[in-house]
């Protein structure tokens, strides 16, 4: 096997690992290797990102809020395309869901009522009836996940960074002071540190280094496309109800994104839509909306990752040394993607992450002592 000698290597090139590696490559030599043929096959591929500062755990909220301005304003070069486009969200209460709708409100920054006829008028297909309340997060934005992944795999190849596709591990093993990570590409990566950006493999290569697990569930989210003619939802809100067990947004200007916010635990794999998901998210949009659904043009699944306690975990590993974790981004990666790359970077590199610093304890992986 030929041997690369890097300062960092990085595993997995899907959003959390991109944005680590282009971080760190401004002043580091690194590697960045992926499994698979392509980088951010997985989850990162699978994603229809809408960046929502109220969504997630207050750590991950801290991440989101800092990742703002960078989508706003990319540094030169990074794309050409617009990172944003804004789009509101709608809660949605049927009588049942008065008390989510209310912690929605309480809990939510920048969350205000509304009245159920003017959801009415911005989604015509809302079913008379269904909700006795509704709420608005108007400082929301759709994100374009391509660009932005593509932008910090672009960004870390002009810095000098390594991107090393099929390669997945197969040993890792720390001599000397340094891991060596032999990939099935016949190439050894060796550096330092390693940075554990495998998503919801993230346990599996912790067990082939012989590191203790975190104890990652990785959950199916299951969606489907669909015409809803003859609506023109081109510009309507996020519509979810305020329980979060459904929700649909505009896709590709005439189509409608519709998920029935399923979280189901499963072993890491290509994982592939259930045929019962898929109906179970049209029952439930169309409980609140009124769109026939002549048929499905399009469904997949995705996974999305959750540490035990449903936080992020980045931070050093407890008892390896120079083993870094990144993982537990669950369905927050994309939307917290800028903030958190630059924070792993300045945690292994050993500087003030600024802002970012509050959370710290937070998403220590060392919480998990008892694993």
């Amino acid at each position: 096997m030929d041997t690369h000698d890097f300062d960092v290597v990085v595993i997995g090139a899907g959003m959390a690992g991109a944005t680590t590696a282009a971080a760190l490559s401004a002043d580091h030599r690194v590697a960045l290797i992926e499994a698979e043929e392509q980088a951010g096959y997985h989850s990162t591929g699978r994603s229809a990102a809408i960046w929502i500062l109220n969504y997630g755990p207050p750590d991950v909220r801290v991440l989101t809020g800092l990742s703002r301005s960078f989508f706003e304003n990319p540094p030169p070069g990074f794309t050409e395309a617009k990172l944003m486009r804004r789009r509101a969200v709608v809660f949605l209460a049927p009588e049942e869901q008065r008390a989510q709708l209310d912690a929605v409100l309480a809990e939510g920054i920048g969350i205000r009522p509304i009245s159920v006829a003017e959801v009415a008028a911005m989604v015509p297909a809302l079913r008379p009836g269904y909700a006795v309340a509704a709420a608005i997060e108007e400082d929301a934005f759709d994100m374009d996940v391509a660009a932005i992944h593509q932008g910090f795999l672009r960004q870390m190849r002009a810095r000098g960074g390594v991107l090393a596709l099929r390669s997945r591990a197969g040993r890792i093993e720390r001599k000397a002071g340094v891991w060596r990570v032999e990939t099935s590409s016949g190439n050894v990566f060796a550096a330092p540190v390693v940075v554990n950006a495998a998503g919801a493999w993230g346990d599996e290569v912790a067990r082939i280094a012989g590191v203790a697990l975190l104890g990652l569930v990785p959950c199916r989210r299951t969606a489907v496309v669909i015409d809803p003619s003859p609506f023109d939802a081109e510009n309507w809100p996020l519509v979810q109800d305020a329980r979060h067990s459904w929700y649909v947004r505009p896709e590709a200007r005439t189509r409608l994104f519709v998920t029935p916010c399923d979280e189901t635990p499963m072993q890491p794999h290509d994982v592939q839509p259930d045929e019962l998901d898929v109906a179970i998210a049209i029952d439930r949009m169309q409980q609140g909306l009124n769109i026939e659904v002549r048929r499905v043009e399009h469904s997949w699944a995705g996974l999305r990752t959750f540490t035990p306690d449903r936080s992020l975990a980045f931070g050093w590993d407890r008892d390896a040394e120079g083993f870094f974790w990144s993982v537990g981004q669950g369905g927050y990666g994309i939307q917290t993607s800028p903030a958190a790359g630059r924070f792993v970077a300045d945690l292994v590199s050993g500087r003030d992450p600024g802002d970012a610093a509050a959370i710290i304890a937070a998403v220590n992986p060392a919480r998990f002592a008892a694993r």
